[in-house]
């Protein structure tokens, strides 16, 4: 007889009950521990993601990927399983995702992969959705995020080779990897998880410095324990000179269809599968620029077309979400100097910056639909939002009563840019302002010589004076008595993210500035980075000062928030503003700049409490008084995207 026959014998009815309760009470924990951590199931699997036809491959059966691309790092956590429902519910079966070094190593050697960053949090809820996964680990991700993605310690070296297979650089990727992979590997397909390719890398072409980096990164992703399909990404200039050729399939990344990219896919990897990594479903913003879309019809022609051509497809964006913070990049491929990025990251992609459907969203869905055997789940409701009651600013305080609240001013002789000052435990600064004063004793003329990254006011004895930047680079400077306090306000507007200039990105002064041809000497510096900490802090210091007295700029604006109910997302408007940046409880929402296009900034709810909650505006020039909420966001004049 079976020992689960005996025990049922000698035990009573009740006893029995009980049991089975017990029982069934640790299946349901059993199951919890598999959903929640799929690497923890490990279970038998066929055969993971394969390439070895002209079709892929999953559990030996035929396979196409349906992708959509969503950034953890751009989306609220609260709001990661509202995203990738509606990805789900689009007929989407492939997320994939960057993972911003930035971010996750703040400081050389620290390292940050709780909230916000819970990169496995993210992994899991794609697991329990049923959505496979194809991670972007780097280290370089572009992504129109600052540096795209590289920590700016890195240029503290000031031999620094990037994206080569320089000691400086590879010393720090592999230590970055090995936080990172460690933490990924278990959520392999082969390990019962999610993850069904990794990218080597990415669009390495475009940049191609050293023949020898891209095994690099792909011998550091192996011997960390990465076994499913590798991938690398490049546009059509960059496929020549980005792969790891016969180690890593090769994919493509487009807007417009042109078929003869296709053609040339094939040529290089015959009978391979053809997959589109990155097709872009809308573009990116420039601050002066206009709101650029590409129109649905035309999107969706194309993604029909490249479905009748037998390949795979991955929407970039398909949903964008916000660049947070400072996190935005720049662009300066083909321009004169870098243009900076604006905060919203909505892409115009088929699912909006607030996660709401678009025609786009519902054409994919349609689309999809037909590639699915099973009905496409019910569309999840859209997050409710709410314009607010206008704030009205309560006081203010000028920035140079803030300076207390930052640490300690560091003399130098000589201008010492951004990233090499010995603030945050010697990993230099990071983002935000840098404030280089220094005496001077006659007016004349100002000379940047072009070595303001990437932009600077400029004050005497605190009085504005004007603007030095790329484009001005000289300034008049007034006449005075006696000695006076020159000041140089400079804003790190946003690294570039993209291009051959990578290794020029620091920020600050980055050499010396002349008045009068003579080059300026004894410098007080100030880093103004704009932690939550210091803004916190600003709380505890005595000189704000009320509405009623005329504020000196720059300088910081507060008021409150009240909400009377569950919180909802809003969009914060900043009429009469001119240039600065906004923070709700401690959070940094983004810049925002009058001249556009976006003339709002996404407020996301799980950010906001009940009751009265903390608006502070740092603000360059101009304020109006009073910070207006609407329900919509306002992305400014648009153009197509061409």
């Amino acid at each position: 007889m079976e020992i689960s026959s005996i025990l049922c014998v000698r035990l009573s009815l009740k006893q029995r009950y009980f049991l089975l309760l017990c029982i069934g009470a640790l299946a349901i924990v059993a199951y919890q521990i598999t959903r929640d951590h799929p690497q923890r199931a490990r279970m038998k699997r066929v055969e993971g993601l394969r390439a070895n036809s002209s079709q892929f491959s999953l559990e030996k059966q035929p396979f196409r990927i349906l992708g959509g691309s969503v950034h953890y790092f751009r989306v609220p956590r609260t709001y990661w399983e509202d995203r990738l429902l509606k990805m789900k519910a689009c007929g989407i079966n492939t997320l994939t995702t960057y993972v911003p070094w930035n971010l996750h190593e703040p400081e050389r050697g620290v390292f940050d992969f709780e909230d916000d960053l819970d990169l496995e949090a993210y992994l899991r809820i794609a697991a329990s959705l049923g959505l496979w996964v194809i991670l972007r680990p780097g280290p370089y991700i572009c992504a129109e995020w600052d540096f795209g993605g590289l920590p700016s310690w890195l240029l503290r070296d000031q031999n620094m080779k990037l994206r080569t297979t320089y000691s400086g650089f590879t010393d720090a990727v592999n230590s970055f990897f090995d936080e990172l992979i460690k933490k990924v590997t278990p959520y392999q397909y082969s390990q019962g998880g999610p993850i069904i390719a990794v990218q080597v890398e990415n669009e390495y072409g475009s940049y191609a410095k050293d023949d020898k980096y891209m095994p690099f990164i792909k011998e550091a992703l192996l011997s960390r324990g990465i076994t499913e399909l590798l991938l690398t990404s490049d546009n059509k200039d960059g496929l020549k000179l980005g792969g790891v050729k016969g180690e890593a399939l090769e994919t493509i990344n487009f807007q417009r269809l042109d078929i003869n990219e296709v053609k040339y896919l094939n040529e290089i990897q015959p009978q391979k599968p053809k997959m589109v990594m990155e097709f872009w479903s809308g573009w990116f913003d420039l601050w002066g620029g206009l709101h650029h879309v590409f129109p649905a019809e035309d999107m969706i022609s194309v993604v029909k077309e490249v479905l009748k051509l037998n390949m795979s497809i991955n929407m970039y964006m398909f949903h964008g979400g916000t660049n947070f913070g400072f996190m935005n990049g720049a662009f300066a491929v083909g321009l004169p100097a870098p243009e900076p990025m604006v905060t919203s990251y909505d892409y115009d992609a088929p699912l909006s910056e607030a996660g709401d459907y678009t025609t786009k969203y519902h054409l994919l869905r349609n689309l999809f639909s037909s590639y699915h055997n099973q009905p496409l789940p019910e569309l999840p409701p859209t997050q409710e939002r709410r314009a607010y009651q206008s704030v009205v600013v309560q006081q203010h305080l000028s920035l140079w009563d803030s300076l207390h609240s930052t640490e300690k001013p560091f003399k130098s002789e000589r201008p010492i840019n951004m990233e090499n000052l010995p603030v945050n435990n010697n990993n230099g600064q990071s983002y935000g302002y840098t404030l280089y004063e220094t005496v001077i004793t006659s007016g004349g003329t100002l000379n940047s010589k072009n070595n303001i990254r990437d932009r600077a006011l400029v004050f005497v004895d605190k009085q504005y004076v004007g603007v030095l930047d790329y484009k001005v680079q000289e300034l008049v400077i007034p006449d005075g008595k006696g000695s006076r306090t020159l000041g140089l306000l400079v804003e790190n507007c946003g690294r570039v993210n993209y291009g051959t200039t990578l290794d020029e990105q620091r920020k600050g002064l980055v050499g010396d500035v002349e008045l009068n041809s003579n080059v300026l000497r004894g410098f007080i510096i100030h880093s103004l980075d704009m932690k939550p900490g210091f803004v916190n802090s600003l709380q505890t210091t005595g000189s704000w000062v009320p509405m009623q007295q005329q504020p000196s700029f720059p300088a910081f604006f507060q008021g409150k928030l009240y909400v009377n109910s569950s919180p909802k997302d809003t969009f914060i408007k900043l009429s009469g503003w001119t240039k600065g940046v906004v923070f709700i409880n401690g959070r940094n929402l983004g810049r925002y700049w009058s001249i556009g296009p976006q003339q709002t900034l996404y407020v996301p709810g799980p950010w906001l409490h009940k009751g009265d909650n903390q608006v502070v505006v740092f603000e360059e020039q101009e304020a109006d008084g009073k910070l207006q909420f609407i329900s919509s966001p306002d992305y400014g004049m648009t153009v197509d995207v061409q």
